[in-house]
């Protein structure tokens, strides 16, 4: 493995959501590890959690929902790429995802609100350093071309 995806999460309530990340992140080939700190609740662990590894290759993918200041507080307190991921809610028109949008100055988290996409894009990053996982990534990109053309076929097939 070249490098660690870890998947913090503001609450054991995104679970559900980091497992599906996970999924897709083992699918690319690449370890993780879940996490939990909250950036309102707990922010000396997340700092603590942002320093155990900072010696190791990682990128972070944030999961928090509702007011998510933990990707942005996490990527103000770390030289390693953030990919955020907030959980969606259509309680509030998904108007809360505007707070992993709107963050300050300095700040360069990238937002996703698709698991697998995070993935794809923590992979990526680790991908510019090495082949074999560049490939890796490919073929999976092909794989899911794919399956758009065998869909095509199935449907023009429908009357």
């Amino acid at each position: 493995m070249n490098g660690k995806v870890v998947v913090l999460m503001g609450s054991e309530k995104d679970l559900e959501l980091c497992r599906e990340i996970g999924t897709h992140v083992k699918a690319l080939g690449l370890d993780y590890e879940f996490r939990v700190a909250s950036a309102h609740k707990t922010p000396e662990k997340v700092l603590e959690i942002l320093r155990e590894f900072e010696k190791e290759r990682v990128v972070y993918i944030t999961v928090a929902g509702r007011s998510n200041a933990l990707s942005a507080f996490a990527d103000a307190n770390t030289a390693k790429p953030v990919i955020a991921c907030p959980q969606y809610s259509e309680k509030f028109g998904g108007a809360d995802i505007y707070s992993s949008l709107r963050v300050p100055s300095g700040v360069g988290s990238v937002v996703t609100i698709e698991p697998e996409g995070s993935a794809i894009a923590a992979a990526k990053i680790f991908a510019v350093e090495d082949q074999e996982l560049a490939e890796r990534i490919r073929e999976y990109q092909q794989r899911k071309k794919s399956e758009v053309e065998k869909a095509d076929k199935a449907v023009k097939r429908l009357k």
